[in-house]
């Protein structure tokens, strides 16, 4: 398992020659390096890591010179193996929250702050990293490894390396009360969506409902040994009584529910988010003037692509302007199909996602239950393999290992039989799941200092509706669009060919450029000849009509205009609240809210809406004055994605695209990695002519 025998290795401890914490380094790199074949697992004390990590980190700076080898490499051991013991631990706790694994991660969860606080903050590091910079040796380091010690410096300032003792401290506290904060923003989330329910004894009041939807809320309530059906507020559950339920009072009463979540007005408050958003404001301000910003969207955008808020707000206006007329024209149509067609005179909000799937199945004679007949899940895994095999030239196969769930598949990445990393796929919603989709990785590619390579893995966690009365699952074309999206994170991290881990796969790309590769995958399930192969009808076995693709790409921009007003919204309310500068005007997000609202948006939701006290991204989920990233990226994928178009080559576009964008990770700046693709500057015309705007309009 090592170069050492046990005698020799208990010699080398005796004598000193190594320490504990280099051996144990050793064999968990062993284990992980031999997991295909021994399918070994770990349990470690957290406690005894994080001392043990410690001490590792007091062996470093006792050195008497730095270099890359004794200083910038053995940190990464330390903090890969303490990052990764917690990453499980996290990730676990939003795939498959238990009131015991809550309680052990809220314990843990302040200790690993302090932890990486600690580091951040510790003058010698920072030194011995200062050090490196300014000597010879940095010149002879690779590209890949001068970004990493430079994004390494900065991170070290933004950690408050450079703050006197006391304000460190003040710093460290702020940060782990903002980490706890987080999580019981989510945690909040998650148990006022789980604690909502609604039984019916029969399907009377459900009228509308398709059929699949019928057997999911069934499968809900026999899950808990009941009759009849049971609906929640989990996605799939809230998209299909909006969408399809011809009961208007019932889509009332689950539309309040959902827009009340974590607030005042629910759970007789038990769950309300609304403290935790002011106190996280002023926490982040704090550490935004502890650090000498002006204000949290200051520091937030010093790791970003955009230079100032003000020029995300200017991107964010002129966006919002170009797209609301659009949005006018769409609610105005709803709203006459509602009055003319569906005899409701005056269309509420639980009205538009009905009364708009009503329009678009007289508009474009189709409706989404008939395309996802079409679309068995495991032949469209297949064919999202078959699209990424003609891109980039690899292969997915599944592979038996231990998983948290049944659901979970795992999947290994590889090109021409080499081996290239591993994705999980958890796809289907479930209470105690966090809702929402995204990648994380579990680990990323690096060269370990005895040249081995560790290869990337990933986790691609969704929350597509589940299985129902032993029927495969069927995925809408939403749902389709999503899976891509988040496979696009993943080939992100998994294909990068960078071998230092800060910069390698996802690590040290700039945050609103990190969508690039997501977004970009969505176009191709508007190309028929990919979306025809990844389906099969449920009862013919024959694949999606042209026919009906064309309908659906006719449809493809139905209510675009409100889409994108709705998310100019959301990022302007993000980053208009965490550009604030004043404390005492914290307290009057609700307020922002308003206002932004009374600026761009068409729509009007009722006042005892309350999107914010649910709005993960920027309070829990790392987008905080971040969100515009989805905007930003787009411009960036729509002309990335244009570049196929032009080409007529896809694999030799993939190839390119691999090569500049996905293979360099956060090796080189988006801007960088984006010319050396394009050839050019990113334009905003393709997104414009995607989103079947008038390129002329203002």
């Amino acid at each position: 398992m090592t170069r050492y025998t046990l005698t020799q290795a208990s010699q080398l401890l005796q004598s000193k020659q190594i320490s504990a914490v280099e051996l144990a380094t050793e064999y968990l790199a062993a284990i992980t390096a031999q997991n295909p074949a021994i399918n070994g697992y770990i349990t470690l004390d957290q406690d005894k890591t994080l001392a043990e990590a410690r001490a590792g980190i007091a062996a470093v700076k006792a050195q008497s010179g730095a270099t890359w080898a004794n200083t910038v490499e053995k940190l990464t051991d330390i903090t890969e193996r303490v990052g990764r013991i917690w990453g499980v631990v996290s990730h676990l706790n939003s795939v498959a929250d238990t009131p015991e694994l809550r309680a052990v991660y809220n314990e843990l969860m302040p200790e690993i702050t302090v932890f990486f606080t600690e580091i951040g903050q510790d003058i010698e590091l920072y030194q011995r990293f200062k050090t490196i910079k300014s000597s010879p040796e940095f010149a002879a380091l690779s590209p890949a490894q001068q970004t990493k010690l430079n994004h390494d410096l900065r991170d070290f300032v933004l950690s408050g390396a450079e703050l006197p003792p006391e304000k460190q401290a003040e710093f460290a506290a702020l940060q782990t009360e903002g980490a706890q904060l987080a999580a019981k923003f989510s945690q909040n989330v998650l148990d006022a969506t789980d604690a909502f329910a609604l039984y019916f004894d029969n399907a009377e009041p459900l009228s509308g409902l398709p059929e699949d939807a019928m057997a999911m809320f069934a499968a809900a309530a026999q899950a808990e040994g009941k009759s009849g059906y049971k609906i929640g507020l989990q996605m799939p559950h809230y998209l299909a009584v909006m969408q399809y339920a011809d009961n208007r009072e019932l889509r009332e009463e689950v539309y309040r529910a959902y827009v009340t979540r974590a607030s005042e007005l629910s759970n007789e408050g038990r769950f309300d988010n609304s403290p935790n958003i002011t106190r996280r404001l002023e926490i982040t301000l704090q550490e935004a003037k502890l650090l000498g910003y002006a204000n949290f969207a200051e520091l937030s955008l010093a790791t970003k692509m955009a230079d100032s808020p003000a020029q995300v707000l200017d991107f964010l206006r002129d966006l919002a302007k170009r797209a609301k007329p659009f949005a006018e024209q769409d609610f105005a149509a709803v709203q006459a199909f509602a009055r003319d067609t569906l005899a409701i005179e005056n269309p509420q909000p639980w009205d538009l996602a009905y009364a708009s799937e009503k329009l678009r199945q007289a508009k474009y004679s189709f409706s989404e239950t008939e395309v996802k007949k079409y679309f068995p899940v495991s032949k469209v895994l297949l064919g999202l393999f078959a699209q990424i095999k003609r891109l980039y030239g690899v292969d997915f196969t599944e592979k038996t290992v231990p998983v948290w769930h049944p659901d979970v598949r795992y999947f290994e990445l590889s090109q021409n039989g080499a081996h290239i990393g591993g994705v999980y796929m958890d796809l289907y919603a479930r209470e105690g799941k966090r809702g929402g989709a995204w990648m994380n990785d579990y680990k990323g590619r690096r060269r370990l200092p005895d040249g081995r390579l560790q290869s990337p893995t990933a986790y691609l966690v969704c929350n597509f509706t589940p299985p129902a009365a032993g029927k495969e699952a069927r995925l809408s074309h939403d749902e389709i669009l999503t899976l891509f999206h988040e496979t696009g994170h993943g080939l992100h991290h998994l294909l990068t060919q960078v071998d230092e881990l800060g910069v390698s796969g996802i690590n040290g790309v700039e945050w609103d450029a990190v969508e690039l590769p997501s977004q970009f995958m969505e176009n191709f399930v508007w190309e028929y000849d990919v979306l025809a192969q990844m389906s099969a009808h449920e009862e013919t076995g024959e694949p999606l009509p042209k026919e009906l693709f064309d309908k659906m790409l006719a449809a493809k921009n139905f209510q675009r205009g409100t889409f994108l007003v709705r998310q100019m919204e959301f990022a302007l309310f993000d980053m208009t609240i965490y550009s604030e500068d004043d404390e005492g005007r914290l307290k009057n997000w609700p307020q922002v809210l308003d206002s932004v609202r009374k600026e761009v948006a068409v729509i009007q939701p009722p006042e005892y809406n309350r999107f914010a006290n649910s709005f993960s991204h920027i309070f829990a989920g790392g987008y905080s004055a971040g969100y515009y990233s989805y905007a930003w990226a787009e411009v960036l994928s729509a002309d990335a994605y244009a570049a196929f178009e032009e080409s007529g080559d896809v694999a030799e576009c993939g190839r390119r695209f691999w090569q500049e964008i996905l293979a360099v990770g956060g090796s080189r700046s988006a801007a960088e990695s984006f010319q050396a693709f394009r050839g050019r500057a990113p334009s905003i015309d393709a997104l414009l002519r995607h989103s079947g705007f008038d390129l002329n309009a203002a």
